[in-house]
């Protein structure tokens, strides 16, 4: 029997499951450059410590709030928790914290509830829909995923005023914007979000796992454009999360990916990681077939036996 997040992503999976081809798009940014090995000590300085902060977003609020969320708390002490939301379902939680030793803001996002339909219903509103311009002025020819919009949308107040909030209660100079699957795609929105609305000696710096195409290309070229080196998004070997909704329907992936291609099973740490860089390298993830795709690989481990799902907490 499949587990209850594997059941959440063959469902969002269903749609594209037919197509045993690979995701070519049509008229869209392919990048060939060669990778580069990312360096382990990348890996412990850049994305363990998102991860970390992904994998909390999972828990209740109460339990971040209080921060009693078991291992992935603990894993990361000293941490002040400054708003936590969300229902698990059609408002998927979050929280906004202070980390201290980077003087850090760290807003991070939950990805599909597996139990709750009206998370699942989050990412099968799969249509692309022109960008809120009100939100994104200047956006003419922007698409985005409709679902994921639209979650976006039901958080979006709340983050903006709270980050500012979080900015001018602690004098923290950076942003860290992380999260998973769904979470990593409300995450991406909300960059672009506190992009356009904060300062411009706020720092910022938006790390995401397992996100899935978010918008067309002109989409894609707003991420480059106004996030540039400061985004990436971490796809872990196999996983088919990341290649839907597929090119074929007009949904173009930014720059900015890195790439798990090996792990250690044993240990849970990823073994070879390489830099794509480009739209869409053909060397990364867009080299899979749905028929290879395993979908353990979307839950984790990613780094230093991190693995994203609502099991690793207590609450």
């Amino acid at each position: 029997m499949l587990a209850p997040n594997a059941i959440a992503l063959t469902v969002f999976l269903l749609p594209f499951a037919a197509q045993a081809l690979p995701f070519l798009g049509f008229g869209q940014a392919t990048s060939t450059q060669s990778t580069s090995q990312v360096s382990n000590d990348t890996i412990d300085s850049a994305l363990v410590q998102p991860a970390q902060f992904s994998r909390i977003a999972y828990c209740t609020p109460p339990a971040v709030l209080s921060w009693k969320c078991g291992p992935p708390c603990q894993a990361t002490p000293g941490v002040k928790v400054l708003a936590a939301g969300g229902t698990g379902g059609e408002i998927p939680f979050y929280y906004i914290a202070h980390e201290p030793t980077s003087n850090s803001i760290v807003l991070a996002h939950q990805g599909t509830e597996a139990s709750n339909i009206l998370s699942i219903v989050n990412d099968a509103e799969f249509g692309l829909v022109n960008i809120n311009s009100t939100r994104f002025p200047n956006t003419s020819g922007v698409q985005v995923h409709d679902g994921f919009q639209k979650t976006f949308e039901r958080t979006a107040d709340g983050v903006l005023s709270g980050v500012k909030s979080a900015l001018s209660s602690t004098g923290a100079t950076n942003v860290l914007v992380t999260g998973h699957s769904l979470g990593a795609a409300i995450s991406t929105m909300d960059a672009l979000m506190l992009k356009i609305n904060l300062p411009s000696n706020i720092k910022m710096t938006t790390t995401v796992f397992g996100l899935p195409r978010g918008g067309n290309q002109a989409f894609a070229d707003m991420i480059d454009s106004m996030l540039g080196s400061s985004f990436s998004f971490v796809t872990n070997q196999h996983d088919p999360v990341p290649t839907v909704p597929p090119r074929f329907l007009d949904f173009q992936h930014s720059q900015g990916e890195i790439h798990i291609q090996s792990s250690n099973p044993a240990t849970g740490n990823a073994t070879s990681v390489v830099s794509c860089p480009g739209q869409e390298n053909d060397q990364c993830i867009d080299s899979n077939s749905i028929v290879d795709a395993t979908i353990a690989n979307h839950i984790g481990p990613y780094f230093a036996n991190i693995s994203m799902s609502h099991k690793n907490c207590p609450l």
